[in-house]
């Protein structure tokens, strides 16, 4: 009895099992034997092949035979030995169906092929496999990628909106196939739910859950486990409380991921999907890997918003609460945070009311954007504040509040603009330490740059002994308007400077007439323009109605034991109140400020400057002013004081309608004013 699987199996055997078929194709006569396997392989019956070729043309589509006629000609002339090539076959029932063939060309002694040795093979399930693995390989790494963007997106999120944006951005998670998600953060030992979608999905009574509530967001955070749900039925089991709230969402599977940060959850991510069912071992570490992510973000983004707050809060505490109503002024100021960085910096404004009627207005910048740098803002305000009102120049100000931040221990400097403007006769004096020049506007709304000379930095003049502040004096009409404000307004992106000053000045130019509404214009010109620095602006525009008016100016330097200067400073005063129509109070005027100077000479060791002008407002008023290099206040003593030293300004008291004495820094001004009718 033969044996029915004999060893070795012969080769044909073994092919046809494989389905595979091996042909032997005669190139000079064009013969090409094929065995039955080989038919098997083309769907032919040996009656139906002749032996040649082209007999096989209508089991070959023509496309694919004239690729694979190419093919080997290709190899038949250049020398090759071997050749392969898959293609496809049309079965009787006009099914394509995929096929490879290998073949060996054998040549003669001169290299002339007359010979080829081959095998074709049916590959229809080798490519369906091959296609598949190729098909998981693709979406998993359309997958990755997909995780890998997000990760860098998030990578640019500085706040937790901003983080909730890129998981609901259409290009982002909806990719990885998921219908919608939530995702909840602790806060106060509950979970706060902060995003949820699509909308309708909203579950009543989620807003704000416990940790030990039988939700699956809770139930990661308090494993610090991820949970894959992989069927309706398993969700329907084990969250009873949820399911009913969702089932019309046509939910299939979930995986809810626990956020964790620093070894600790602060909040949990579910992924809800409506066409799957179970998750793979990759699809597994990706998501956990993205929830890692997403967590890292979210605690940036906390500890950002969190700095911000304080930021923010220390700065809108050390900038002014209010700014103070100047007669003869009108002031709108404005402060605008980035959009980009720590959204806080150290610029800021001032408005700072001075002796005589006149104000101080300050706009600065102190380098850095943290709270450090508005803690420096802070104390460098008030110190240029408290100079200012001691009634030093603009100069000795600047120079005084260098030196203080030099002291200060810090490694900030701060540019700033100082000004000076005496709203009675509109002469504004200006100091610029290393800030951008003002802005003057018209009345017609014409605009234009005003160039101001300028010095170093504050903290680094000090640290370079160049503490020399050159002044800048222009004259401010009724009308007009002053414009500081900070590199936050000006700067453009891609933009230089003078660009950015060119597109402000226009602007300005444009705008509307009310203080208020051109403030607004700018700053939200700003916001559109976007930029990573904040912006302080302050318009001070000299009322043409109701601002002080000066009806002449005088000034006389008299200096110590020169009787001459003395008495051309009395003959002043007597043409000028003869000539500003006081002659009613001539003699008053005249007692007064000679005491005023003959004091300022007797007491100090310096000279006197006596300053005459007319102020017109709601009454008419002439002002005196002497000043003088002592600090030291003068003191009114009533009669019967020993002595006689100090009447003279009991004298000033009983004649004058108003008069004060001021710090003038390095000295001090006395000065009175008298009511005197309208010239006719």
């Amino acid at each position: 009895m033969s044996d029915p699987d004999p060893w070795p199996a012969p080769p044909e055997s073994i092919l046809a099992l494989n389905r595979t078929g091996s042909f032997d194709w005669d190139l000079v006569s064009g013969e090409m034997y094929m065995d039955p396997a080989a038919h098997d392989v083309f769907d032919v019956t040996p009656d139906e092949y002749d032996g040649r070729p082209e007999t096989l043309g209508p089991r070959v589509p023509p496309h694919e035979g004239h690729r694979l006629d190419a093919l080997v000609s290709e190899a038949l002339k250049n020398g090759s030995r071997t050749y392969g090539a898959y293609f496809r076959v049309r079965r009787r029932d006009g099914q394509l169906r995929w096929t490879h063939t290998q073949g060996y060309i054998h040549r003669d002694e001169n290299g002339r092929p007359h010979r080829i040795f081959g095998i074709v093979r049916d590959a229809t399930q080798e490519l369906l496999e091959t296609r598949i693995r190729m098909e998981h390989d693709a979406e998993t790494r359309r997958q990755t990628s997909i995780v890998e963007g997000t990760t860098a997106a998030l990578a640019h999120a500085r706040t937790v909106q901003d983080v909730i944006d890129v998981l609901d951005e259409t290009q982002g998670l909806a990719h990885l196939g998921a219908a919608s998600l939530v995702m909840g953060l602790i806060e106060a030992g509950r979970i706060h739910l902060v995003a949820e979608g699509p909308a309708g999905a909203f579950v009543p009574g989620t807003r704000f859950t416990r940790i030990d509530e039988p939700y699956p967001m809770g139930e990661v955070i308090r494993t610090l486990a991820p949970r894959f749900i992989e069927s309706r039925e398993e969700f329907a089991s084990s969250y009873p409380l949820l399911w009913p709230h969702i089932s019309n969402l046509n939910i299939t599977s979930a995986a809810y991921l626990p956020l964790i940060a620093q070894a600790r959850p602060i909040g949990a991510l579910g992924l809800l999907y409506s066409d799957k069912t179970g998750f793979t071992p990759d699809e597994r570490n990706l998501l956990v890997a993205l929830g890692s992510s997403i967590a890292q973000s979210l605690q940036r983004a906390m500890f950002y918003e969190q700095e911000k707050d304080l930021a923010a809060g220390l700065q809108q505490a050390m900038l002014p609460r209010s700014i103070p109503a100047v007669d003869g002024a009108e002031i709108a100021v404005r402060y605008r945070s980035a959009k980009l960085g720590r959204d806080i910096g150290g610029d800021w404004y001032d408005v700072i009311p001075l002796p005589g009627g006149k104000v101080g207005a300050v706009i600065g910048d102190v380098q850095g954007h943290d709270t450090h740098a508005a803690a420096v803002m802070g104390q460098l305000r008030i110190v240029l504040r408290a100079y200012a009102a001691e009634g030093h120049t603009p100069a000795t100000v600047m120079a005084r509040a260098s030196v203080f931040l030099h002291e200060l221990d810090t490694d900030r400097f701060a540019t700033c603009l100082y000004v000076q403007a005496d709203l009675s006769t509109g002469v504004v004096q200006l100091v610029r330490a290393g800030h951008l020049d003002p802005l003057l506007r018209a009345k017609d709304g014409t605009c234009r740059r005003a160039p101001v000379a300028g010095g170093l930095p504050l903290g680094l003049s000090a640290e370079f002994h160049r503490l020399e502040y050159p002044v800048t004096t222009l004259e401010l009409d009724p009308g007009q308007t002053l414009l500081l404000c900070t590199d936050g307004l000006v700067e453009q992106p891609g933009h230089d400077l003078d660009d950015g000053f060119q597109s402000l000045t226009a602007q300005v130019a444009s705008g509307p007439a009310d203080l208020d509404a051109l403030a607004d214009r700018l700053v939200a010109d700003a916001d559109r323009r976007g930029g990573d620095d904040d912006a302080a602006l302050l318009l001070l525009r000299r009322r043409a109605s109701d601002a002080p008016k000066s009806g002449g100016r005088l000034q006389q330097h008299v200096a110590p034991n020169d009787p001459a200067a003395l008495s051309e400073a009395r003959h002043m005063v007597r043409a000028a109140v003869r000539a500003w129509g006081a002659r009613d109070r001539a003699d008053e005027i005249e007692l007064v400020a000679d005491e005023l100077v003959t004091n300022a000479l007797m007491h100090t060791e310096g000279a006197a400057i006596i300053t005459l002008r007319v102020l017109s407002g709601a009454d008419r008023r002439l002002r005196v002013e002497v000043e003088d290099t002592s600090s030291a206040l003068p003191r009114r003593r009533e009669a019967g004081e020993e002595g006689v030293s100090g009447r003279g300004l009991l004298l000033v008291d009983r004649l004058a309608d108003f008069w004060g004495v001021e710090s003038r820094g390095s000295g001090k001004a006395v000065w009175c004013e008298f009511v005197v009718p309208d010239r006719d």
